[in-house]
């Protein structure tokens, strides 16, 4: 090995040539040496999550051209008429297909886009049933039952992608994924670039793989690294977003905006002089809906929220009880996206409280438009694209690192091995005191706010240390030859 080679560069089983010279090997620095090991085992343990949210995720960017294939005589319309249809009217055509449940909002239909039409029912927990309808010929075109406005196929998938169809057991592992996906990008971006400093590899090679390696891990390390680094932005941004709503750091992401006022801002829908809200109103899905009111409502609220500038798609959300405005908010979420809001009083028609998208706080318009890109509905197709590029090379990047484990196993008839040995342990010993001070409250924060890396982080390093006592155990004990006699 030469003075620049890294411990697990040369085949295990590859002898050393009569003429290399025979110089002690470079220890790598402690700090590289950890984050060698965190990476290896973090990668080997992590990867099959890793390898599922790809999988699972790439299935997901289909998700529009799923829906125009399989319920595109629901959701669009044979021809654009010239105007629409009054609201009552078509809510009428709805509620005649669709006579049980209760009416909890209608998204008038946009261009060539069916309005929806949404009936909550107590037996359809956080479902509902979407009659759509023609805008421009109140002619029902379809019913489907919905979750949040997605078609069924749509909340198929994205159920398999976050939670695998187990419900709340099942979004631990969406989380640990997500919570893992940052560590190993950005250690695997760093020892890429420890490797360049130490001379193993060109500059060039950070962006380009090494083909002069020939064949085995080498070339196998090229790819895997240099594909890791072009896609590094991509994975952080995922995993930045997928953990702004994921169960554990998802509530302390949320905690943490209320705590510094950077959520999402809240629309008051009380009316000046009205009578307090009386108690009674229907709970469906989680939102309280009002008794059901006259349809022409329904006409006379999109009126205000159209004179007042909402134009676009919008949702309209009849009042939670009696005595309180409705809301309508603007649901385009196509880039430049459109999510103003207005409260109107229902009776007067007029606009009691207005939330603009541009008067929200910094944090939460990102958070807002992250999540959007993450479900590849920020800029149409070109998110999808680049969603599915990011979730191929993923898959490429995890399969090149488990076939580097297997490539490095000892092949020699004496000691054989079926995959390739870990780093070696010992590097914590190493490291200097004041970067241990520092970081070990920086790890410990994490761990908080990320419960499931602070907690499968730790399970690693019991477990480590565990496996190192017994093998120290396990390990014969060398002989120590007594001092010749007369000496």
């Amino acid at each position: 090995m030469s003075v620049t080679e890294l411990p697990g560069d040369r085949a295990p089983d590859s002898p050393a040539t009569p003429t290399e010279p025979t110089r002690p090997a470079r220890r790598p620095a402690p700090l590289t040496a950890l984050l060698t090991r965190l990476h290896f085992y973090a990668g080997i343990l992590v990867a099959p999550f890793l390898l599922v949210a790809a999988l699972t995720g790439l299935a997901y960017t289909a998700t529009p051209q799923l829906d125009e294939a399989l319920y595109g005589d629901t959701l669009t319309v044979s021809s654009v008429g010239e105007r629409a249809r009054p609201l009552a009217e078509q809510i009428a055509a709805a509620r005649a297909a669709h006579p049980d449940g209760t009416l909890t909002g209608v998204q008038p239909g946009d261009g060539d886009r069916t309005t929806r039409v949404v009936f909550a029912r107590d037996d359809l927990g956080d479902r509902q049933h979407t009659v759509y309808v023609d805008p421009y010929t109140a002619r029902v075109t379809g019913r489907l039952t919905t979750w949040f406005g997605s078609t069924p196929t749509t909340t198929w998938l994205d159920d398999l992608h976050r939670n695998l169809h187990l419900g709340a057991v099942g979004r631990h592992y969406s989380e640990i994924a997500a919570s893992w996906l940052w560590v190993l990008v950005l250690g695997g971006v760093v020892l890429w670039w420890r490797r360049r400093a130490a001379g193993r590899a060109h500059v060039r090679h950070l962006l380009v793989p090494d083909l002069s390696a020939g064949r085995g891990v080498r070339r196998t390390r090229g790819w895997h690294a240099t594909t890791g680094v072009w896609l590094a932005v991509g994975l952080l941004f995922l995993s930045v977003t997928g953990l702004t709503w994921s169960r554990y750091a998802g509530a302390n992401f949320g905690a943490g905006l209320d705590a510094l006022r950077a959520g999402t801002p809240e629309i008051s829908t009380a009316l000046a002089g009205a009578p307090p809200a009386a108690a009674g109103g229907h709970q469906h899905g989680g939102t309280a809906v009002a008794p059901a009111a006259d349809p022409v409502t329904y006409d006379r609220v999109l009126e205000s929220a159209r004179a007042a500038g909402l134009s676009g798609p919008v949702a309209i959300t009849p009042a939670a009880a009696d005595g309180t405005a409705w809301t309508v908010a603007q649901a385009d979420d196509r880039w430049p996206v459109r999510y103003d809001r207005v409260a109107v009083d229902p009776v007067a028609g007029t606009v009691t409280a207005r939330s603009d998208f541009a008067d929200w706080p910094v944090l939460a318009k990102l958070s807002k438009l992250g999540i959007q890109a993450h479900m590849s509905r920020l800029f149409g197709p070109v998110n999808q694209v680049l969603l599915a590029a990011l979730a191929l090379g993923l898959l490429c990047v995890v399969v090149w690192g488990y076939r580097m484990w297997w490539q490095r196993r000892p092949t020699r008839a004496d000691r054989r091995a079926p995959l390739g040995a870990p780093p070696a342990r010992g590097a914590v010993r190493g490291i200097r005191r004041w970067t241990l001070l520092i970081g070990v409250p920086v790890l410990v924060a994490l761990g908080w706010a990320l419960p499931w890396f602070g907690g499968t982080l730790l399970a690693f390093l019991v477990v480590d240390a565990v496996a190192g006592l017994l093998h120290r155990r396990r390990r014969p004990a060398v002989p120590v030859s007594p001092a010749p006699v007369g000496d």
